[in-house]
């Protein structure tokens, strides 16, 4: 059991690669770069191949218990002398260990991370080949991978915290490592900020569960809440598992905290590819997936989950459906992916939200690095009205993206197909189909999905070349150390999807099966309301052979047939110049999706309180006027209208500080001691000649009151 007794080792060896770089990057060759930061995320890879294959075998001997390897204590104190009060008012010691944990979604995490991790750091090779702070790169990316291999094998929240900010870190070095662009820097300081917003929630969500709970070892809160103690929405659970699911909206960029994951684009397409595949964006995924005791405890918490994940899918396909920028569409699609997930977990789908994760991580890291590849053959041109006919030229980028695209448009049997649709055949049976209106948004989704994706392919790869003479001279295909990851992720968008062939075409799901020690026990507590009736295997088998299911089936299929013929009729022949079908029906629609509802400049503007009320201008109008009006009245108005909130609170924030903070608190106690301290400071003032004075004084006293009596 050598693998599963160290697997410790694992976030150690790329650790080692971050500091052998920041110490001595500087003087390394760049083949050696390659050799201790690839080679340390290769080795990762198969000692987390080892260890979940000894932990198959644990598991046998061991049905439903996970492995625990606990190092050492880390924070508080193992003879219980660190204590504190619970909720309940008895004491409880206060302790953390820096201990991992494999289970079976640990596993999961464990094998994709590590996996695509190593794919995106050999593909990095060849795309950061000419690009200065090589060595720095590597650095940045191994200590990535570190951080988030801490977030999902430490065995409490505070270890997962602590990779929780690390990969909130790297982020930020990572999109902001072309620092000579203020883009750039930009960027990675909207992610830090953003991200901050976010870890707040889960620092008071942890907290919570602190107190509540009287540990914070997560195999030990699982137990608690399946215990029977607590009541279906116990008011405590349901305000910390909402905590936590803030830190999942900034750390997985659902609605409101989305915004930085766009912009992360002005990183370093490798550093995409990790940020939105295999890394940072699905931490807050698998937060609330490792809580799936907690959340199960908190209606209120589910039907959030559920509604902020059905409407951050929607709201982030409809703004892909116009963009132009090649990774700016990808983000975009990430972003409503992540809901996708977020509503399977939300109406109890735990496994079927996982094996989202899981596809998604291989069809969106081939599409990011696929982009990568073409950027690479453009000479960094990104905006695709300047590309097309690329199919023959870069031919393995274009299948390989062709096989990606077919995954994440749901097309039968890529990968896709079955996490998406699976997804939405829950939707549809969630709690006698309390969540059909879910469903509808999310077959709305998947149409616009299947849409942009198959536009992007089209602007790219087909119609007629619109780049310039000179770039059309150096386009070529991309060396080896791209292409072959590019070919190995389609291999897996291709085949993944098989682990979870459903039981309506006579599979197993094997993928569900095996998640089912971490969620089986949760089918029986998901009823409305608290009411405890049992799902008995028999009705589950049931359900999964209905006929509803393959009927909604071919249904979602016919969805993305049907995005792929609007495409195609759309986008085959693009030329220069030509007409988006969507500016040519509504151009105030158009317009508002472009400018991605406006939602970064009403954010900037509600904090600076930057620009006035434009005239309001009435009658027929076309794109530009239509964009004009919106943006000086409907954002303007609405928002700057609410530019007061800027000016009061800062001159309530100068008199807070005036009079209560320097006033009050500071030079009140100040004053009070002054006053109280004047009877003492009469004979007290520091001066020889007053103490003797004063001494003379009492021998003059002392001599009278005797010679007087």
């Amino acid at each position: 059991m050598f693998f599963l007794s160290h697997i410790w080792i694992i976030p150690l060896l790329p650790a080692f690669g971050a500091a052998t770089m920041f110490f001595f990057g500087r003087k390394l060759q760049k083949s050696t770069v390659n050799a201790v930061c690839v080679g340390a995320v290769v080795i990762a890879f198969l000692l987390a191949c080892g260890a979940v294959w000894q932990y198959s075998d644990y598991a046998r001997h061991n049905p439903g218990k996970p492995y625990e390897n606990i190092l050492y204590t880390w924070l508080g104190s193992d003879t219980g002398h660190l204590t504190y009060l619970k909720h309940d008012g008895t004491p409880a010691p206060f302790q953390a260990d820096a201990g991992f944990l494999l289970d079976p979604l640990s596993s999961i995490w464990l094998l994709f991370v590590t996996g695509v991790g190593m794919l995106i750091h050999i593909y990095s090779t060849g795309y950061m080949a000419h690009e200065g702070g090589y060595y720095r790169f590597f650095g940045y990316l191994n200590l990535f991978m570190f951080s988030m291999l801490t977030l999902i094998l430490g065995n409490n929240y505070a270890l997962m915290f602590v990779g929780w900010e690390g990969v909130g870190l790297c982020s930020y070095l990572l999109i902001g490592f072309y620092f000579h662009r203020k883009s750039a820097t930009d960027a990675a300081n909207k992610a830090f900020i953003v991200n901050r917003i976010g870890d707040a929630g889960f620092l008071l969500g942890m907290f919570t569960i602190a107190w509540y709970f009287g540990s914070l070892r997560l195999t030990e809160v699982t137990e608690l809440a399946r215990s029977g103690k607590f009541s279906i929405g116990d008011p405590v659970i349901t305000v910390a598992t909402l905590l936590l699911f803030v830190g999942a909206c900034g750390k997985s960029a659902q609605l409101p905290l989305y915004v930085w994951l766009p912009d992360a684009m002005e990183g370093p397409t490798p550093v995409s590819a990790l940020i939105h595949a295999a890394t940072m964006v699905t931490a807050g995924v698998y937060m609330v997936a490792r809580s799936n005791a907690l959340f199960v405890l908190a209606p209120t918490s589910m039907k959030t989950v559920a509604i902020v994940g059905t409407l951050t899918a929607i709201f982030a396909a409809t703004i892909a459906l116009v963009q132009n920028d090649i990774k700016r569409v990808l983000a975009y699609s990430t972003v409503s992916q992540l809901g996708y997930m977020f509503l399977a977990l939300g109406i109890g789908a735990f496994a079927a939200g996982v094996f989202h994760v899981f596809t998604h991580a291989f069809f969106k890291a081939l599409l990011f690095l696929g982009s990568g590849a073409v950027i690479h053959s453009m000479s960094g041109e990104q905006d695709m009205r300047n590309m097309g006919d690329l199919h023959r030229r870069i031919p393995i980028t274009h299948w390989t993206m062709f096989v990606a695209t077919l995954a994440i448009a749901g097309i039968f049997p890529f990968a896709g197909f079955f996490s998406k649709d699976e997804i939405l055949w829950q939707a549809w049976s969630a709690e006698g189909g309390a969540y059909r209106f879910l469903w509808l948004v999310g077959y709305g989704t998947a149409l616009m999905t299947a849409f942009y994706m198959f536009r992007l392919m089209y602007l790219t790869f087909h119609g007629r070349p619109r780049m310039s003479h000179e770039v059309e001279h150096h386009i070529h295909e991309s060396p080896k150390s791209m292409t072959v990851p590019l070919v190995i992720l389609a291999f897996f968008s291709l085949f993944a999807g098989f682990l979870g062939w459903p039981h309506s075409l006579g599979g197993s799901n094997r993928f569900e099966k095996f998640l089912e020690p971490v969620f089986a026990k949760e089918a029986r507590v998901l009823q409305t309301e608290g009411e405890s009736a049992q799902l008995a295997a028999g009705a589950k088998e049931e359900e999964h052979t209905s006929g509803a299911e393959h009927f909604l089936m071919l249904f979602s299929l016919a969805a993305a047939v049907a995005g792929w013929g609007m495409a195609w009729r759309a986008y085959r022949h693009a030329d220069k110049g030509y007409t988006e079908p969507i500016a040519a029906a509504a151009p105030p629609v158009y317009s508002t999706l472009l400018n991605k509802y406006y939602v970064d400049e009403a954010y900037d503007y509600a904090f600076t309180g930057r620009r006035k009320v434009g005239d309001m201008r009435l009658g027929v109008m076309g794109a530009g006027e239509a964009s004009s009006w919106i943006d000086s009245n409907v954002i303007d108005g609405t928002v700057n209208g609410a530019g007061w909130i800027t000016r009061f609170s800062g001159t309530l924030s100068n008199w807070w500080d005036k009079w209560i903070i320097d006033g009050v608190l500071v030079n009140g106690p100040a004053i009070l001691a002054r006053l109280l301290s004047y009877p003492a400071r009469l004979v007290q003032w520091g001066l020889v000649q007053w103490y003797a004075l004063v001494m003379v004084a009492g021998l003059l006293g002392f001599a009278f009151y005797y010679a007087w009596h």
